[in-house]
């Protein structure tokens, strides 16, 4: 397997021109599915690309570690984990292995559940139901997607929860964007990249901060109070891990969801037969939101640094290298999912990675599920007209990739 040095897989700026690499992963799934590789600029990583393996690896967290990160990092980050610089010395719950990382998964995990997400169904519809009158009042029209609707979304969702105001909610996705879309020089901010991270951290810090200090003060009945009072290990939970929990809920709950939404809206109008398959029959919402997760894969990879010396497939990976787990790979595997490449709203089963699994499993899962449904619900049972108006422009970023802008052209049904 000698026709790619890795670039394609982990360059920022090949996602923005390209996409996935769909057709590396699927000649690596079938010629070289652990395989180890050396991209100019990057340290050397292990691309794992099939279902089965991804799903071993993520079952051993003993084996395959989290704390040394989830990336992999150009030279330069490199140099700033190094130097603990930025977001570098923050450990979110991602970057902790157990025993730690169950010990503050626990914080938040009963607030996720089904059963309590059920106090955010009425916010849910209504933002759904919402952003889609927005839409049929302007008739005939053209807009932005993702800008209009699939950012919003799980914007007004998230800032509920989490003690966000109305009003601050574009400042808080403007962070959002410059934080996972680091590398688009659309979201960059100015100065060198340990600047742009350095004055991003401290803005963020000082957001949540005042947020945390206020639900200390005065508790209420939400995740914002459920972190900012948790308590480990017999005391409060530390500051820096405070700040680190507001940090991924909203930033990985808000862009992953988005990336869904908007991809999935693509899938729907370049496969018409699907979308019209969803409009006859409104009980396939819940499998076609599974497919879009498939579909999109909004969390490309995860990385995993070896704990010890140890046999992938045949391969022998020594203690302290790193693997790339790429589940928009395993997403298309050939071995698990029949046709693949065919985008299918009532796809049963469904075996998808998109949220992970294992100890990583995302917390998020069931309200990113909830979410979605709504919005889609709407879509199917009101979309008079949807087509593209210009083309998809997709985020530089190879880690939490998807699409920034989506140019559509509608008409949705008035509520009567």
């Amino acid at each position: 397997m000698n026709s790619t040095d890795g670039l394609d897989l982990i360059l920022p700026a090949r996602y923005a021109e390209r996409g996935y690499p769909h057709e590396t992963w699927t000649r690596l799934r079938r010629e070289a599915p652990v395989h180890r590789f050396e991209p100019p600029g990057y340290g050397p990583f292990w691309a794992i690309t099939k279902h089965a393996d991804i799903c071993d690896i993520s079952k051993r967290p003993d084996t395959f570690l989290n704390s040394p990160g989830i990336v992999v990092l150009d030279h330069v980050q490199r140099r700033m984990q190094e130097n603990q610089s930025g977001f570098q010395g923050m450990k979110t719950i991602i970057e902790m292995d157990p025993p730690t990382h169950r010990t503050f998964r626990k914080v938040a995990s009963g607030w996720f559940t089904p059963r309590s997400l059920g106090r955010l169904d009425a916010a849910v519809e209504e933002s759904a139901r919402s952003l889609v009158d927005a839409l049929a009042a302007d008739g005939d029209a053209e807009c932005d997607f993702v800008t209009r609707v699939a950012a919003a979304h799980p914007l007004r969702i998230l800032s509920q929860t989490l003690g966000v105001a109305r009003e601050d909610e574009p400042y808080i996705l403007r962070l959002t964007n410059e934080l996972f879309g680091g590398e688009d020089p659309e979201f960059q901010r100015e100065g060198t990249r340990e600047e742009r991270i350095r004055s991003l951290g401290l803005e963020f810090f000082s957001y949540f901060s005042k947020i945390i200090a206020d639900r200390r003060a005065n508790p209420r009945d939400d995740l914002a109070t459920v972190l900012a009072t948790a308590r480990v290990d017999g005391g409060p939970m530390g500051d820096v891990e405070t700040l680190g929990y507001y940090l991924i809920v909203f930033t990985a709950g808000h862009d992953t969801t988005r990336n869904a939404i908007s991809g999935g809206l693509l899938a729907l109008i370049e496969n018409p037969d699907q979308l019209a398959r969803l409009r006859r029959d409104p009980s396939l919402v819940p499998s076609a939101v599974e497919e879009i997760v498939r579909w999109t894969t909004p969390v490309n990879y995860m990385k995993r640094t070896a704990a010890r010396d140890v046999e992938v497939r045949g391969e022998k990976i020594r203690a302290g290298e790193e693997l790339a787990l790429f589940y928009a790979s395993a997403n298309r595997d050939e071995e698990v999912f029949g046709d693949p490449f065919a985008f299918r709203v009532d796809r049963d089963p469904n075996r998808h990675l998109g949220f992970g699994i294992g100890e990583h499993f995302c917390l998020g899962a069931h309200l990113a599920r909830r979410s979605s449904k709504a919005l889609f619900a709407e879509i199917a049972r009101r979309a008079e007209r949807l087509e593209l108006a210009g083309e998809p422009e997709r985020t530089a970023s190879s880690f939490v990739a998807g699409i920034k802008h989506l140019p559509i052209r509608y008409r949705f049904a008035r509520e009567s």
